[in-house]
């Protein structure tokens, strides 16, 4: 491992952290506000950057440097990034906890009255998460000059889902392609809920956290303060549009108009997502009574927030039935599509696993029968379903040893079970405590230390950080 390689990159990190910082900055100064927490919070982090800087090293970067970089980068983005939360009051481990939650696109809370924090500091919080959506170490590969080979470490190290997404030859090309097409989105997604009568600041909080499928909203009551059927559905759209694979979206512009209809795991997540809505739609109106409209309203809107990890509310699901929130549990382990900003385990690892299992009973039949996993009418190679297993597993893992802590801390078993899927998942809310209108802020101080490992694992599918605890992983 050469660490002088992994500081530089760090400090490079930093240094564009703190450039960003500057954004909230000038939102303070509009609204006259102490700009004392990112003054601070620019000087400490830029700083730190630039003394790590001073490890500048021309050797090669191997797969473990990568690997090394990306994890280590996002535990960093998020400590240095809770500095103007500490500023704000807010206490060290909660502060990481609110950082994590934001850069891993996670939308879990410890905040208790959103309201009363300065437009700044929540719109750090907005903006923090619409870097990670995309994910920071890309935005670093796509702006950094000649990474060549060491940037294909850290973008295999980093990208989403079971392949690596390459778009073009050079990974320099490929991150740029991809944080354009998040960017016009972004833009489009402003401007309609501009169209809708929500206000700049609004419209640009709540498209950096729906971009990014992360659900933190500058409201308490989260997208149910603005009480508009029209806001619910557009932020619906986009957040479904955010749930897919963005490189799928660049194919379909320029290769083939007719792609995202062809493809295998947007097909599946489509369907999923329809069928789900309308099964939450009848027990909505079976339940509770409300006519078919509005609980379509509801289904469609918290069935898609809560797949792709977004976890936006516009009530508290906490009260609908058992069966209701079954459904809602259930998609929060499915997740997002490969490529998307979303999280959870993933639609095409699922569909994948279902096919596998399919064949594997068809042998019990057929021993001598010869049968391969497809996906887009290729085959899908033994070792790709084989590491799809091995993520499953090894993520139930930690989802179990995880919710087993919250347990034993003393959280009841809904809680426990539900704070742990969504942080690991990097979803949000859960039900009970964590509930969509509650905070993680009752939970004890380790359970935190636990569920800020858990959204660190699961925004970099597991084996990222994992492997950091490895005895085999720091051997020459």
């Amino acid at each position: 491992m050469n660490f002088r390689v992994v500081l530089y990159v760090l400090g490079g990190l930093l240094r564009l952290l703190g450039l960003f910082m500057i954004v909230p900055l000038g939102v303070s100064y509009y609204y006259g506000e102490s700009l004392t927490p990112f003054l601070v919070s620019i000087f400490i982090t830029t700083v730190t950057g630039f003394l790590l800087l001073s490890y500048k090293t021309e050797e090669e970067w191997m797969r473990k440097e990568g690997i090394a970089i990306v994890a280590l980068g996002w535990l960093a983005a998020a400590v240095f990034g809770a500095i103007p939360f500490m500023m704000d009051g807010i206490s060290p481990l909660n502060a990481v906890f609110e950082s994590m939650s934001g850069f891993t696109t996670t939308g879990s809370t410890i905040l208790t009255d959103i309201e009363s924090h300065p437009k700044g500091i929540l719109f750090w919080r907005g903006m923090i998460m619409w870097l990670g959506g995309m994910g920071i170490i890309v935005l670093f590969i796509a702006i950094l000059p000649k990474l060549g080979v060491a940037g294909r470490q850290l973008f295999r190290a980093e990208a989403p889902g079971p392949t690596e997404e390459k778009l073009k030859p050079r990974v320099r090309e490929t991150a740029r392609i991809l944080w354009s097409i998040y960017f016009v989105i972004s833009f489009l997604m402003v401007v309609s809920l501009l169209f809708a009568d929500v206000s700049l600041y609004d419209a640009l909080n709540h498209m950096f956290t729906t971009m990014a499928c992360g659900g933190f909203s500058n409201y308490g009551q989260s997208i149910g303060a603005f009480k508009s059927p029209l806001v619910e559905y557009i932020i619906t759209f986009f957040t479904f549009v955010a749930g897919a694979n963005f490189a799928l979206y660049y194919r379909a512009i320029y290769i083939d108009k007719n792609l995202l209809f062809k493809d295998d795991e947007f097909r599946f997540y489509t369907a999923l997502i329809l069928a789900a809505s309308g099964l939450l739609t009848f027990l909505l109106w079976r339940d509770l009574g409300t006519n078919l409209s509005d609980s379509f309203r509801f289904a469609i809107f918290h069935v898609v927030t809560i797949m792709t990890s977004t976890g936006f509310a516009t009530t508290d699901f906490n009260l609908w039935s058992e069966s209701a929130k079954m459904i809602l549990i259930i998609v929060m382990f499915i997740g997002a599509c490969a490529g998307s900003t979303g999280g959870g385990i993933k639609v095409v690892r699922i569909l994948i696993l279902l096919r596998h299992s399919r064949i594997e009973l068809f042998k019990a039949l057929h021993p001598r029968a010869v049968r391969n996993v497809k996906f887009n009418n290729k085959i899908v190679p033994d070792e790709i379903v084989n590491s799809i297993v091995s993520f499953v597993v090894i993520y139930l893992l930690v989802f179990l040893s995880s919710a087993l802590i919250l347990s034993v801390l003393g959280m009841d078993i809904i809680t426990s079970i539900t704070a742990s899927i969504v942080t690991l998942g990097n979803i949000g809310p859960g039900l009970n405590v964590v509930g969509p209108m509650g905070s993680f802020d009752p939970i004890p101080p380790l359970g935190k230390l636990v569920l800020i490992a858990n959204m660190w694992i699961g925004r970099l599918e597991v084996y990222t950080v994992i492997l950091l605890f490895t005895p085999e992983f720091w051997k020459k």
